[in-house]
């Protein structure tokens, strides 16, 4: 949209303001009732309005203040005067008063939408509710199989969850699989629900995974870190439990029996008493948590086998042979046995 000085030749006292300056103009009045706010621009140029008697001439407004002089027209603080071809001030109360009960009747209107939503999408949440779910079995639980069909039941619970969820990752997570844990999550903590997460070290290890619970606590999650063996587990609002139901993963079991449940759910909160708290001085990655071949060693210098250290930390053995290689080079050692020994002595030096 362009700015015409006058009706007649331009910059001349006798012309008028160009219709596009009037406030009944389509942009200029959508823009003044959507924002209402003047910029520094145009709070600069009505206060020197102002200070001249609150009268401008359309002659003598300079090419450079055409926007803010735009700018009051849409808000309300200035009128055009096609008698006289210039803009006379508005009072800001009155702009306040108007531009008040606008908001005021869009808010009502926005209240108004908001108690009918739920009618609107009633078809589709009976729908939803409708659609076809894995079929109940005897003892209160459902095995499905395959990743894809596991991570899509998972989805439809994070969906339905509406206050609370509690969850147990002992091991690594893809970050393929982070990132759709990120948005599900996020959007859960949005409604409202609580999200509680116990981590063994080395889930927390990645970038990948510092960054999103770095996201995710900053939302509101809690998350602690437990040095032990723990299992994979999630349970939604306390009346359904996901866990595996197979080394690979591959087959999970979905829990309703409300026995079963409360017992998952009380072995979830004992570990969460004894598991550290998290927080900006100790996320993982800060400096608070050891590396991986720092907590292999550790644990060979308590006498633990490899074997007993992958279980122990979630580690495939493979990976704890990798570690134990180097820190082999790394202390001179031959044996397990004298890796542990120098490993117990070089903890209790430092």
């Amino acid at each position: 949209m362009t700015f015409g000085a006058t009706a007649g030749p331009k910059d001349t006292p006798g012309g008028t303001p160009d219709d596009e300056g009037t406030p009944d103009d389509e942009g200029t009045a959508g823009t003044g009732a959507a924002v209402g706010e003047p910029d520094e621009s145009a709070r600069g140029l009505y206060l020197a309005i102002l200070a001249d008697g609150g009268r401008i001439r359309v002659a003598d407004v300079p090419e450079a203040d055409r926007d803010a002089v735009r700018r009051l027209v849409s808000i309300g603080l200035l009128m055009p005067n096609t008698m006289d071809a210039c803009y006379t001030a508005v009072s800001p109360r009155s702009v306040s008063d108007r531009l008040g009960a606008e908001l005021r009747s869009e808010a009502t209107r926005l209240l108004v939408r908001a108690e009918n939503l739920p009618g609107t999408l009633d078809a589709l949440t009976r729908a939803y509710d409708a659609m076809p779910r894995p079929p109940e079995r005897s003892g209160g639980a459902v095995y499905i199989e395959g990743h894809i069909h596991i991570r899509h039941r998972i989805s439809q619970l994070v969906s339905d969850c509406r206050t609370e969820v509690l969850t147990a990752q002992p091991g690594p997570r893809p970050a393929d699989a982070l990132k759709i844990a990120i948005q599900q999550d996020v959007q859960l903590l949005r409604r409202g629900c609580s999200l509680r997460t116990i981590y063994q070290p080395v889930a927390m290890s990645e970038p990948p995974a510092l960054a999103y619970a770095e996201e995710v606590t900053r939302r509101g999650s809690l998350i602690r870190i437990l040095d032990e063996p723990i299992q994979r587990l999630m349970i939604f609002d306390r009346s359904v439990a996901v866990i595996s139901a197979s080394d690979d993963h591959s087959t999970a079991a979905f829990i309703t029996d409300p026995a079963g449940i409360a017992f998952i759910v009380n072995a979830f909160e004992r570990d969460w008493c004894r598991a550290d708290a998290i927080g900006r001085s100790t996320t993982p990655g800060r400096g608070a948590a050891h590396s991986a071949p720092e907590r292999v060693g550790r644990l060979l210098a308590r006498g633990l086998t490899q074997r007993a250290v992958a279980t122990r930390l979630g580690l495939s053995e493979r990976t704890v042979a990798a570690h134990i290689s180097r820190l082999r080079d790394r202390y001179g050692a031959q044996t397990l046995f004298q890796l542990g020994w120098l490993m117990r002595g070089g903890r209790d030096d430092g």
